[in-house]
């Protein structure tokens, strides 16, 4: 099965900080630049370096916050875990990606205690009227350039439009080679792309005079994804001073588990 990265090595330090060394295949390619990452499946990654770090049976991670700063190279790197707020009901931990001797984004954890809330549990958002079984195959994304955009599978319903939609998101690669890889990090792994699926300029970066990109990705979740189908419900939207924003309520096929917001810089694409 493909994946889209190698295990080379992991570095345990005596005060707990994990080192681990891991190299991109093509299938991490990124669609802005074939040089770069995409940041899905590197978000995926730093999901499974952080839920592997140090876990406590009770504790599940809520949120995760990511940090952009540059380029995200598509080489040889290392991801570095360390707790930052240790506790028993609250935890903070941080994984930073580094490549070619600079970091290239920051993820940081919060893990919080689970127990049964079930008596007032209750919801605002609404479960999808459409699984993805139920929808057509959608190919308005490979539209764009990498090898993550051709390794992914879509579905839509037909009233998905520029700046907001309901689109349907899976694949068939492992996130490390030869190591299966479960629900959390296979759904996270794909977060990233609500910012592509309902751009408010049209599909294929051939075609766009502006460019986006997302300068972080936040994903809060009420509960613990499950499955193999990501639902993207997103909506994007751009601010006359450069600046936008792509909002998503995330779905699997069970119904909505959480939520993503990523902050867009725009600008005019050089030609």
């Amino acid at each position: 099965m493909p994946a889209y990265y190698t295990f080379i090595k992991r570095e345990q330090k005596e005060d707990g900080v994990s080192v681990t060394h891991y190299q991109p295949t093509k299938h991490a390619q990124g669609a802005w630049n074939e040089h770069e990452q995409h940041m899905a499946p590197a978000t995926g990654l730093l999901a499974a370096e952080l839920n592997d770090y140090a876990p406590q049976a009770n504790m599940r991670i809520a949120r995760i916050s990511l940090d952009i700063l540059g380029l995200i190279p598509l080489d040889d790197f290392t991801i570095t875990t360390r707790c930052i707020r240790p506790g028993r009901t609250i935890e903070l931990i941080e994984a930073v990606m580094s490549s070619r001797g600079r970091d290239a984004i920051i993820a940081r954890a919060w893990r919080l205690m689970t127990q049964d809330t079930s008596e007032i549990a209750g919801l605002e958002d609404q479960k999808a009227i459409h699984t993805p079984d139920d929808l057509p195959v959608w190919d308005g994304m490979k539209g764009w350039p990498g090898g993550f955009i051709e390794s992914v599978r879509l579905v839509t319903d037909t009233q998905r439009r520029p700046g907001r939609g309901m689109v349907w998101i899976t694949n068939d690669n492992e996130m490390v080679e030869g190591k299966p890889t479960e629900d959390l990090v296979h759904l996270l792994g794909m977060v990233d792309t609500a910012n592509g699926v309902v751009p408010r300029l049209g599909l294929g970066l051939s075609k766009l005079e502006w460019m986006f990109p997302n300068t972080d990705l936040q994903i809060h979740m009420h509960r613990a994804p499950q499955g193999r189908w990501l639902g993207i419900e997103a909506v994007q939207q751009y601010g006359d001073d450069g600046i936008g924003l792509t909002s998503a309520i995330l779905h699997d096929v069970h119904g909505p588990f959480g939520r993503s917001e990523q902050i867009l810089t725009i600008r005019p694409i050089p030609r």
